[in-house]
């Protein structure tokens, strides 16, 4: 057994990402941001969807083809369809954000 908050990296010049369970076809993952975002001109194109909530800090999303941020406190969560190319804005640099990350192939053939 494991708390979901042990080990926060007191460091914040680095996120961390902790896989805390996978399997075919989904990985769960506690992603630790305190002031980082994604490098500019990068997107993340991902083969997955991923469902995400902001369990702490702050954080903004932008997807690619809108100007509009989506800006996350704690409890938001959204879901990124696979290919769907999206960035990190910025996150609290202040205190740590932490997100709780599903990501998981839809297979509609079968019950979720």
């Amino acid at each position: 057994m494991r708390n979901l908050w042990e080990g926060l990296s007191a460091d914040g010049s680095r996120e961390t990402v902790d896989v805390l369970a996978a399997g075919v076809g989904v990985r769960i993952e506690r992603i630790v941001s305190t002031g980082q975002a994604t490098p500019p001109g990068q997107w993340y194109d991902q083969d997955l969807h991923e469902w995400v909530v902001l369990l702490s800090g702050r954080a903004a999303l932008s997807f690619e083809g809108t100007t509009d941020l989506l800006a996350l406190e704690p409890g938001d969560h959204v879901t990124i369809p696979a290919h769907c190319r999206h960035r990190v804005e910025w996150t609290d640099p202040i205190q740590p954000t932490v997100w709780l990350a599903v990501h998981y192939r839809h297979d509609p053939g079968r019950l979720p």
